[in-house]
C-alpha cells in the first residue's frame, strides 16, 4: 500500500530522495495510482507555498520545489498520458500573463500537456495580450492556456480575453485560466471558458477542446 501522506510530507520537505523513491514505487506497481501520486505532489506543493508565505521558505526553495515537481511529472508521465494522446497533436498556446513573472506552475502544465501529445507553444512569462493574440493568429492556434499566480493576473487575463474580442477572434478560440487566484467566479470576471488548479484538469479540458 503506497503511503501518499508520506509523499505529501516529502514534497513539502523538499526531500528529493524520498519523493523519487515513492514515485518509482508507484511506477513499479504498474502506475495505476499515478493520478493519486500527482495529487499528493500537488498537496506537497501547497505546503511549500504555505511555508514560503510564512517566511520559512525562500525564493530558492520555490525554484527547487518547481524542479522537484517537474521531476515528479517526468517519472509519472507515462502513466498519466491519456489514451488518445498519441493520435492527435493539438496546438496550444501557454504563457504566464502580463505583469506576472511566475513560471513554476506553467512549466509543470507544459510537461503534462506535452506528455499527453499536445504541441505547446510556450510564450514565457509577462506576456502582453496583443502578443498572445498575434501568436494565435500566426500559428493558427485555437486553445489558449493562461497562467498567473498574483491576484493582479486576473486583470491581465481579462485584458487578454478582451484582446481576442477586439481582434474578432474570440469565437475562434477556447481560453482556460490557471493558477492560485482563479476560480469559477474568475471565469465570469475574465470572460474565459474554463479554469483549472491542477495540470490534470488542464489536460482533460483541453483534450475536450482539441
Amino acid at each position: 500500500m503506497l503511503d501518499f501522506d508520506a509523499l505529501v510530507q516529502a514534497m513539502g520537505d523538499l526531500d528529493e530522495e524520498a519523493v523519487v523513491e515513492i514515485l518509482n514505487g508507484v511506477m513499479a506497481d504498474g502506475g495505476s495510482q499515478a493520478n493519486e501520486a500527482m495529487s499528493a505532489c500537488q498537496k506537497g506543493m501547497d505546503v511549500v507555498g504555505d511555508l514560503f508565505q510564512s517566511g520559512d521558505y525562500f525564493v530558492g526553495d520555490l525554484i527547487y520545489a518547481g524542479e522537484l515537481m517537474t521531476t515528479a511529472v517526468d517519472i509519472l508521465k507515462d502513466a498519466l498520458v491519456s489514451g488518445d494522446g498519441e493520435s492527435k497533436k493539438a496546438k496550444v498556446i501557454l504563457c504566464t500573463v502580463q505583469n506576472d513573472l511566475h513560471d513554476i506552475g506553467k512549466n509543470i502544465v507544459r510537461s503534462m500537456m506535452e506528455a499527453n501529445g499536445f504541441d505547446v507553444l510556450d510564450l514565457g512569462i509577462d506576456v502582453a495580450p496583443e502578443k498572445i493574440v498575434e501568436a494565435a493568429k500566426e500559428n493558427d492556434i485555437h486553445i489558449i492556456a493562461l497562467s498567473g499566480v498574483l491576484t493582479l493576473a486576473i486583470d491581465s487575463m481579462k485584458a487578454t480575453v478582451e484582446a481576442f474580442k477586439a481582434a474578432n477572434m474570440r469565437d475562434d478560440v477556447k481560453i482556460i485560466i490557471g493558477g492560485a487566484p482563479v476560480s469559477e467566479d474568475t471565469v465570469h470576471i475574465t470572460g474565459a471558458d474554463e479554469f483549472a488548479h491542477d495540470p490534470q484538469k488542464t489536460v482533460r479540458v483541453c483534450s475536450g477542446w482539441a
